[in-house]
């Protein structure tokens, strides 16, 4: 499909999204939160893991504060039951694993776009901002729910308060994101990422990423019942059988992502 504010293309079982609005940083307008809420959709269901991505400098800036209709005080709350939550929902709840690969600056609720994907691969020269108390405001899109869970909230709490930038050798120090890799070596590294999530045994993947999602507000035993559960579905899957039969003959499996 065609959009007005992304890039898409689909190969070997990788969808790639890239927010394309480069003359304003990639920050999220209404049109840009609807045409990702739609590309999310289509492309996750057509392939084996989703890639976010930002054109030119930055990831994303986050909000366009020169939407006017977003930035008056009385539609806040709108837009954010509205369009972000879907958004953030979408991102959630999309059935392959999401890699946001962030290339440069990721500000506010673009910081936050990130980290509401499975894994968090960044540049050796992007950042993370929770910009929003710099304009009178507090962390959203998911923010205030992500942070605390990824860093502990000493950390989160002076993210917040005092909206500094983090780099992201920082950034993968506490925790909050997966790896740092070189400029140089980077869209080659998240590609190869991506490539191993795409060749993996998609079943397992959708039920690790309950599972440990479930884990932060289980008991041992709601876990434990959880865990048996979902390793009963994972093994029946031809993934599973593919992955002992490999094993025994000390091959690379084949998995189909069933």
């Amino acid at each position: 499909m065609q959009y007005q504010t992304l890039t898409c293309s689909e190969e070997a079982g990788i969808g790639v999204i890239t927010l394309d609005r480069p003359e304003v940083m990639n920050a999220l307008d209404t049109p840009m939160r609807a045409e990702l809420r739609d590309a999310l959709g289509h492309i996750g269901a057509r392939n084996r893991v989703i890639v976010l991505t930002g054109a030119g400098r930055a990831f994303c800036s986050g909000q366009d504060l020169g939407d006017a209709a977003d930035a008056t005080e009385l539609g806040l709350e709108r837009v954010l039951r509205e369009e972000y939550e879907p958004l953030l929902r979408a991102i959630y709840d999309c059935p392959v694993p999401v890699i946001a690969a962030v290339n440069g600056a990721a500000a506010g609720a673009g910081a936050n776009l990130a980290l509401a994907a499975d894994v968090v691969i960044a540049a050796e020269s992007a950042s993370f901002v929770q910009a929003f108390a710099r304009i009178g405001l507090m962390p959203d899109a998911g923010g205030s729910y992500w942070l605390p869970r990824q860093v502990g909230l000493p950390r989160a709490m002076g993210a917040a308060l005092f909206a500094e930038r983090v780099s992201a050798r920082e950034a993968a120090e506490w925790g909050m994101i997966w790896e740092m890799v070189s400029d140089e070596g980077f869209a080659a590294h998240w590609r190869a990422r991506a490539a191993q999530l795409a060749a993996g045994p998609t079943a397992a993947y959708r039920r690790i990423r309950t599972a440990l999602r479930a884990s932060l507000h289980n008991s041992l035993s709601e876990q434990l019942e959880l865990e048996a559960r979902l390793q009963g579905e994972c093994g029946e899957t031809r993934d599973f059988r593919e992955g002992v039969a490999a094993f025994i003959d000390k091959r690379p499996p084949q998995f189909e992502g069933r």
